[in-house]
Protein backbone atom coordinates (compact mmCIF):
# COMPACT_ATOMS: atom_id res chain seq x y z
CA UNK A 1 0.00 0.00 0.00
CA UNK A 2 1.34 3.20 -1.13
CA UNK A 3 1.30 6.65 0.87
CA UNK A 4 -1.57 7.60 -1.25
CA UNK A 5 -3.61 5.25 -0.75
CA UNK A 6 -3.15 4.83 3.20
CA UNK A 7 -3.17 8.62 3.95
CA UNK A 8 -4.28 11.16 1.17
CA UNK A 9 -7.56 8.98 -0.38
CA UNK A 10 -8.75 8.52 3.36
CA UNK A 11 -7.81 12.26 4.58
CA UNK A 12 -9.97 13.20 1.08
CA UNK A 13 -12.88 10.81 2.43
CA UNK A 14 -13.34 12.66 5.51
CA UNK A 15 -13.51 16.34 4.02
CA UNK A 16 -15.75 15.10 1.56
CA UNK A 17 -17.75 12.65 3.80
CA UNK A 18 -18.08 8.97 2.40
CA UNK A 19 -18.57 9.50 -0.95
CA UNK A 20 -16.72 7.81 -3.12
CA UNK A 21 -13.08 9.68 -4.22
CA UNK A 22 -12.20 8.84 -7.96
CA UNK A 23 -9.60 6.37 -8.50
CA UNK A 24 -8.14 8.90 -11.38
CA UNK A 25 -7.78 12.05 -9.28
CA UNK A 26 -4.21 11.82 -9.23
CA UNK A 27 -1.67 11.12 -11.87
CA UNK A 28 1.79 10.42 -10.58
CA UNK A 29 4.79 11.50 -12.36
CA UNK A 30 6.72 8.51 -13.74
CA UNK A 31 10.56 10.43 -13.80
CA UNK A 32 10.38 12.52 -10.39
CA UNK A 33 7.16 10.12 -8.87
CA UNK A 34 5.50 13.29 -7.67
CA UNK A 35 1.58 12.98 -7.43
CA UNK A 36 -0.32 15.77 -9.56
CA UNK A 37 -3.75 16.38 -9.90
CA UNK A 38 -5.48 15.07 -13.01
CA UNK A 39 -7.17 17.94 -14.30
CA UNK A 40 -3.94 20.12 -13.45
CA UNK A 41 -2.17 18.14 -15.67
CA UNK A 42 -4.21 17.93 -18.47
CA UNK A 43 -4.45 21.53 -18.37
CA UNK A 44 -0.55 21.66 -18.71
CA UNK A 45 -0.57 19.07 -21.44
CA UNK A 46 0.51 15.92 -19.94
CA UNK A 47 3.50 17.73 -18.49
CA UNK A 48 5.16 17.61 -15.41
CA UNK A 49 4.48 20.60 -13.16
CA UNK A 50 7.39 19.99 -10.81
CA UNK A 51 10.29 18.24 -13.26
CA UNK A 52 8.73 19.09 -17.08
CA UNK A 53 8.50 15.36 -17.72
CA UNK A 54 6.48 15.05 -20.92
CA UNK A 55 4.26 11.56 -20.35
CA UNK A 56 2.49 10.22 -23.56
CA UNK A 57 -0.54 11.47 -24.98
CA UNK A 58 -3.01 9.98 -27.29
CA UNK A 59 -3.42 10.64 -31.13
CA UNK A 60 -6.96 11.97 -30.18
CA UNK A 61 -4.92 14.71 -27.74
CA UNK A 62 -2.19 15.78 -30.11
CA UNK A 63 -4.92 16.69 -32.74
CA UNK A 64 -7.26 18.93 -29.60
CA UNK A 65 -3.76 20.84 -28.84
CA UNK A 66 -2.44 21.12 -32.49
CA UNK A 67 -5.77 22.89 -34.17
CA UNK A 68 -7.50 26.36 -33.90
CA UNK A 69 -9.47 25.59 -30.60
CA UNK A 70 -9.26 21.98 -30.76
CA UNK A 71 -11.77 22.26 -33.81
CA UNK A 72 -10.61 19.84 -36.81
CA UNK A 73 -12.27 17.39 -39.34
CA UNK A 74 -11.02 13.26 -38.99
CA UNK A 75 -11.08 11.74 -42.55
CA UNK A 76 -11.73 8.38 -43.19
CA UNK A 77 -9.07 6.06 -43.83
CA UNK A 78 -8.22 3.12 -46.60
CA UNK A 79 -9.65 0.00 -45.60
CA UNK A 80 -7.02 -2.27 -45.74
CA UNK A 81 -7.33 -6.32 -45.25
CA UNK A 82 -7.42 -7.61 -41.44
CA UNK A 83 -5.45 -10.54 -41.58
CA UNK A 84 -3.19 -10.65 -44.99
CA UNK A 85 -1.08 -13.45 -43.52
CA UNK A 86 -3.46 -15.07 -41.12
CA UNK A 87 -0.55 -14.53 -38.24
CA UNK A 88 -1.16 -16.34 -35.07
CA UNK A 89 1.52 -16.36 -31.80
CA UNK A 90 0.23 -16.85 -28.77
CA UNK A 91 -3.53 -15.02 -30.19
CA UNK A 92 -4.84 -14.34 -32.83
CA UNK A 93 -3.98 -11.29 -35.16
CA UNK A 94 -7.36 -10.27 -35.84
CA UNK A 95 -7.91 -10.75 -31.95
CA UNK A 96 -5.40 -8.23 -30.93
CA UNK A 97 -6.95 -6.22 -33.55
CA UNK A 98 -10.19 -6.52 -31.54
CA UNK A 99 -8.50 -5.88 -28.44
CA UNK A 100 -6.78 -2.45 -29.73
CA UNK A 101 -9.62 -1.26 -31.39
CA UNK A 102 -11.68 -1.83 -27.92
CA UNK A 103 -9.05 0.14 -25.78
CA UNK A 104 -8.71 2.61 -28.28
CA UNK A 105 -11.85 2.92 -29.99
CA UNK A 106 -9.55 3.35 -33.12
CA UNK A 107 -9.66 1.47 -36.13
CA UNK A 108 -5.67 1.69 -36.08
CA UNK A 109 -2.52 3.35 -34.88
CA UNK A 110 -3.22 6.33 -37.56
CA UNK A 111 -5.68 8.95 -37.02
CA UNK A 112 -5.72 12.23 -39.79
CA UNK A 113 -7.76 15.15 -39.33
CA UNK A 114 -7.69 18.65 -41.21
CA UNK A 115 -8.23 22.44 -39.58
CA UNK A 116 -6.27 25.23 -39.43
CA UNK A 117 -3.48 26.28 -37.24
CA UNK A 118 -3.15 30.21 -36.54
CA UNK A 119 -5.71 30.40 -39.77
CA UNK A 120 -3.90 28.43 -41.87
CA UNK A 121 -4.89 25.04 -43.58
CA UNK A 122 -3.04 22.29 -42.07
CA UNK A 123 -3.32 18.31 -42.51
CA UNK A 124 -2.55 16.69 -39.33
CA UNK A 125 -1.62 12.75 -38.72
CA UNK A 126 -1.10 11.53 -35.57
CA UNK A 127 0.35 7.79 -34.20
CA UNK A 128 -1.35 6.74 -31.40
CA UNK A 129 1.35 4.20 -29.18
CA UNK A 130 -1.71 2.45 -27.15
CA UNK A 131 -2.29 0.82 -30.44
CA UNK A 132 -0.59 -2.38 -31.03
CA UNK A 133 2.46 -0.10 -29.58
CA UNK A 134 2.18 2.41 -32.67
CA UNK A 135 3.35 -0.16 -35.00
CA UNK A 136 3.21 0.45 -38.87
CA UNK A 137 1.18 -2.22 -40.73
CA UNK A 138 -0.95 -1.71 -43.75
CA UNK A 139 -3.63 1.03 -42.64
CA UNK A 140 -1.10 3.49 -41.23
CA UNK A 141 1.02 3.05 -44.22
CA UNK A 142 -2.40 3.82 -46.94
CA UNK A 143 -3.19 6.49 -43.77
CA UNK A 144 0.00 8.78 -44.63
CA UNK A 145 -0.60 8.44 -48.21
CA UNK A 146 -4.12 9.73 -47.75
CA UNK A 147 -2.88 12.54 -45.24
CA UNK A 148 -0.43 13.68 -48.33
CA UNK A 149 -2.97 13.66 -51.03
CA UNK A 150 -5.04 15.27 -48.32
CA UNK A 151 -2.64 17.91 -48.21
CA UNK A 152 -1.86 18.04 -51.45
CA UNK A 153 -5.54 18.49 -52.99
CA UNK A 154 -6.02 21.22 -49.78
CA UNK A 155 -2.79 23.44 -51.09
CA UNK A 156 -1.68 22.45 -46.79
CA UNK A 157 1.16 21.87 -44.93
CA UNK A 158 1.79 18.11 -43.39
CA UNK A 159 2.25 17.47 -39.78
CA UNK A 160 3.13 14.35 -38.68
CA UNK A 161 3.56 13.50 -34.66
CA UNK A 162 5.23 9.99 -34.31
CA UNK A 163 5.02 7.41 -31.77
CA UNK A 164 5.64 3.99 -32.82
CA UNK A 165 7.78 0.91 -32.16
CA UNK A 166 8.02 0.42 -35.78
CA UNK A 167 6.84 -1.88 -38.34
CA UNK A 168 4.05 -4.51 -37.26
CA UNK A 169 5.17 -8.23 -37.17
CA UNK A 170 1.74 -9.79 -37.47
CA UNK A 171 1.69 -8.29 -41.07
CA UNK A 172 5.43 -9.77 -42.40
CA UNK A 173 6.57 -8.26 -45.31
CA UNK A 174 3.02 -5.93 -46.05
CA UNK A 175 4.26 -3.84 -43.05
CA UNK A 176 7.95 -3.33 -44.37
CA UNK A 177 6.45 -2.38 -47.40
CA UNK A 178 4.98 0.28 -45.84
CA UNK A 179 8.45 1.85 -45.59
CA UNK A 180 9.20 2.52 -49.03
CA UNK A 181 5.12 3.67 -48.95
CA UNK A 182 5.54 6.30 -46.52
CA UNK A 183 8.64 7.80 -48.41
CA UNK A 184 6.60 8.17 -51.57
CA UNK A 185 3.74 10.26 -49.25
CA UNK A 186 6.63 12.32 -48.55
CA UNK A 187 7.50 12.85 -51.76
CA UNK A 188 3.93 13.85 -53.10
CA UNK A 189 4.37 17.03 -50.91
CA UNK A 190 7.93 17.92 -51.94
CA UNK A 191 6.55 17.67 -55.64
CA UNK A 192 3.77 20.24 -54.54
CA UNK A 193 6.03 22.22 -52.64
CA UNK A 194 4.13 22.06 -49.50
CA UNK A 195 5.88 21.80 -45.97
CA UNK A 196 6.60 18.15 -44.72
CA UNK A 197 6.85 18.76 -41.00
CA UNK A 198 7.87 16.07 -38.40
CA UNK A 199 7.03 16.14 -34.56
CA UNK A 200 9.07 13.34 -32.68
CA UNK A 201 7.38 11.63 -29.68
CA UNK A 202 8.54 9.26 -27.00
CA UNK A 203 9.14 6.61 -28.53
CA UNK A 204 9.63 6.61 -32.53
CA UNK A 205 11.74 3.40 -33.20
CA UNK A 206 12.23 1.08 -35.99
CA UNK A 207 10.92 0.90 -39.17
CA UNK A 208 9.31 4.22 -38.39
CA UNK A 209 12.76 5.91 -37.70
CA UNK A 210 13.90 4.70 -40.62
CA UNK A 211 11.20 5.93 -43.06
CA UNK A 212 8.95 8.93 -42.96
CA UNK A 213 10.03 9.91 -39.61
CA UNK A 214 12.90 11.06 -40.98
CA UNK A 215 12.38 12.76 -43.91
CA UNK A 216 10.66 15.96 -42.29
CA UNK A 217 11.57 19.41 -43.94
CA UNK A 218 11.31 20.75 -40.46
CA UNK A 219 12.32 17.90 -38.05
CA UNK A 220 11.10 18.28 -34.62
CA UNK A 221 11.46 16.58 -31.14
CA UNK A 222 9.70 17.32 -27.66
CA UNK A 223 11.84 16.86 -24.34
CA UNK A 224 13.56 13.68 -23.73
CA UNK A 225 11.74 11.76 -26.29
CA UNK A 226 13.30 8.01 -27.28
CA UNK A 227 14.42 8.08 -30.73
CA UNK A 228 16.22 5.41 -32.85
CA UNK A 229 16.58 2.52 -34.75
CA UNK A 230 17.08 -0.22 -32.88
CA UNK A 231 17.33 -0.64 -29.18
CA UNK A 232 20.45 0.90 -27.17
CA UNK A 233 21.38 -3.10 -25.64
CA UNK A 234 21.21 -4.46 -29.34
CA UNK A 235 23.45 -1.45 -30.71
CA UNK A 236 26.10 -2.06 -27.57
CA UNK A 237 26.02 -5.99 -28.46
CA UNK A 238 26.56 -5.14 -31.26
CA UNK A 239 29.11 -2.55 -31.61
CA UNK A 240 30.80 -3.84 -28.32
CA UNK A 241 30.97 -0.57 -26.42
CA UNK A 242 29.47 1.36 -23.82
CA UNK A 243 26.61 3.88 -25.72
CA UNK A 244 27.15 7.45 -24.19
CA UNK A 245 24.94 8.92 -21.59
CA UNK A 246 21.62 10.17 -22.97
CA UNK A 247 22.20 8.28 -26.23
CA UNK A 248 19.16 8.47 -28.29
CA UNK A 249 17.31 11.10 -26.51
CA UNK A 250 15.73 13.99 -28.25
CA UNK A 251 18.68 16.24 -27.02
CA UNK A 252 21.80 14.38 -27.76
CA UNK A 253 20.05 14.35 -31.26
CA UNK A 254 19.77 17.26 -31.26
CA UNK A 255 23.48 18.25 -29.94
CA UNK A 256 24.76 15.73 -32.91
CA UNK A 257 22.31 17.64 -36.08
CA UNK A 258 19.68 15.48 -36.23
CA UNK A 259 16.74 17.01 -34.96
CA UNK A 260 16.57 20.36 -35.88
CA UNK A 261 15.01 21.15 -32.58
CA UNK A 262 13.77 20.09 -29.63
CA UNK A 263 10.57 22.39 -28.07
CA UNK A 264 8.12 21.97 -25.31
CA UNK A 265 5.19 20.59 -26.13
CA UNK A 266 3.45 23.63 -24.70
CA UNK A 267 5.01 25.90 -27.09
CA UNK A 268 4.66 23.20 -29.84
CA UNK A 269 1.30 24.98 -31.45
CA UNK A 270 3.16 28.21 -31.44
CA UNK A 271 6.38 27.24 -33.21
CA UNK A 272 4.30 24.89 -35.53
CA UNK A 273 2.53 28.20 -36.70
CA UNK A 274 5.58 29.91 -36.98
CA UNK A 275 7.01 27.50 -39.06
CA UNK A 276 4.09 27.43 -41.45
CA UNK A 277 4.17 31.04 -41.88
CA UNK A 278 8.10 30.58 -42.87
CA UNK A 279 7.70 27.53 -45.05
CA UNK A 280 4.24 28.37 -46.70
CA UNK A 281 4.16 32.60 -47.34
CA UNK A 282 0.67 34.27 -46.99
CA UNK A 283 -0.85 34.96 -50.27
CA UNK A 284 -1.13 38.39 -51.45
CA UNK A 285 -4.76 40.34 -52.02
CA UNK A 286 -3.87 40.57 -54.99
CA UNK A 287 -3.41 37.05 -55.65
CA UNK A 288 -6.56 36.13 -54.17
CA UNK A 289 -8.56 38.55 -55.90
CA UNK A 290 -6.84 37.53 -59.25
CA UNK A 291 -7.64 33.34 -58.49
CA UNK A 292 -11.36 34.46 -57.30
CA UNK A 293 -11.81 36.51 -60.62
CA UNK A 294 -10.44 32.95 -62.84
Amino acid sequence: MSWLTEFVRPRIRTLLGQREVPENLWSQCPSCQQMIFSKELERNLRVCIHCGHHMRATSAERLDWTFDDGKYTRIELPKVPTDPLGFRDSKKYVDRLKESRAKTSFDDALLVAHGSISGRKTVVAAMEFNFMGGSMGAAVGEGLVAAAKLAVLQEAPLIVYTASGGARMQEGAVSLMQMPRSVIATLMLKDARLPYIVVLTDPTTGGVTASFAMLGDIQIAEPGALIGFAGARVIEQTVRETLPEGFQRAEYLHEHGIVDMVVKRTDMRATLARLIDLLLPKTTVLETTLAQAE
